[in-house]
């Protein structure tokens, strides 16, 4: 008798040993999205949806999981800590009110340094050949932080959609933002063409972030059929097509800087007397409605101008003999 009830005693001590050990490790915290990142979800839940405010809406910080950041699976996602630093102060704090900021911190208000943050950043992506210019580039010289253009806890992060991408950008290039808005513009606004498919924003060896060596490159890239090669190459064709253009928006057709003949007569002698009687002033040798070179000022300064016999002003393969204004050849 005095051994079975020694062995039942011994049972209920070991169902109650083993029921506390279940439940203490019940107790523990699990990751929920990122390896490690159970002392900060213990606190930072779905409740962490804040307030509209008048700039944005915070995302929960959970949103992460649905981002390239938050794959479990992927061993090259960073911790919390990664990022916002051990933050012991902010950890540990035990206190009624407000606890400390992390040691990093990447909303508007944060006193981190942009050099601070985008070290988190590029502690996992300077390897990528598209952040390659990163360093000297004109938005890392003027202290622009990652965190300005992207957000990480969220699952649509506005400047990677192309539809969304223009409003992030025209937070800061506003005289973009009036240019895409005239009559002539690429579909910008309209959702066709984004201001990454010519620039890189991350730094490039082009001009004014190109994404290629040059602007003439970039602009090959869709206007494939004004590369050439011609027999006669129009110069600032081949030079920079901003000579004429502006990618961005314009009053003028076709995205010129000014409407023709203005435009050409930036660089191409007029034909002889079309100044005088554009302005409208009448001389004894200028009384007929023709140039001194036989050119009518009709042609000149209505339709398209100068386009109405030079059709093709980006090159042409027509020889030059057939042109009677030698100033005018695109050669």
């Amino acid at each position: 008798m005095k051994f079975l009830r020694f062995a039942q005693i011994a049972s209920i001590w070991c169902v109650l040993a083993l029921g506390g050990m279940s439940a203490a490790h019940a107790a523990d915290a699990k990751d929920l999205l990122l390896k490690g990142d159970a002392k900060c979800t213990g606190c930072h839940d779905e409740a962490d949806d804040a307030k509209p405010t008048m700039l944005d809406l915070r995302p929960s910080v959970l949103a992460i999981g649905k981002t390239r950041h938050g794959v479990q699976a992927d061993g090259r996602n960073p911790t919390c800590t990664n990022c916002h630093g051990e933050s012991k102060l902010h950890v540990e704090y035990k206190g009624k009110d407000k606890p400390p900021k992390p040691d990093s911190s990447f909303d508007k208000r944060s006193k981190t340094t942009a050099e601070a943050k985008n070290a988190a950043c590029m502690s996992c992506h300077q390897g990528d050949a598209k952040r390659s210019h990163w360093e000297g580039s004109a938005h890392q010289a003027k202290d622009v932080a990652c965190s300005s253009c992207h957000k990480i806890h969220t699952a649509h992060d506005n400047v990677r959609d192309k539809k969304t991408q223009p409003e992030v950008c025209f937070a800061c290039h506003k005289e973009q933002r009036a240019q895409v808005n005239k009559p002539s513009h690429h579909p910008i606004m309209e959702g066709k063409v984004a201001c990454s498919d010519c620039h890189n924003s991350h730094g490039s060896v082009g001009p004014k972030l190109m994404k290629r060596d040059s602007v003439v490159e970039t602009c090959y890239t869709c206007h494939m059929e004004k590369r050439g090669p011609f027999v006669h190459n129009h110069e600032p064709v081949s030079d920079d097509c901003s000579n004429c253009h502006n990618p961005h928006g314009t009053v003028a057709e076709n995205l010129l800087k000014v409407r023709a003949p203005m435009l050409c007569h930036q660089c191409h002698t007029p034909h002889g007397g079309f100044i005088p009687q554009l302005l409208g002033k009448q001389t004894p040798a200028l009384q007929n409605s023709a140039t001194q070179s036989g050119k009518s000022t009709t042609n000149l300064t209505q339709g398209r101008s100068c386009m109405n016999c030079h059709t093709q002003v980006h090159g042409t393969n027509t020889p030059s003999t057939v042109n009677p204004t030698p100033q005018f050849n695109f050669r």
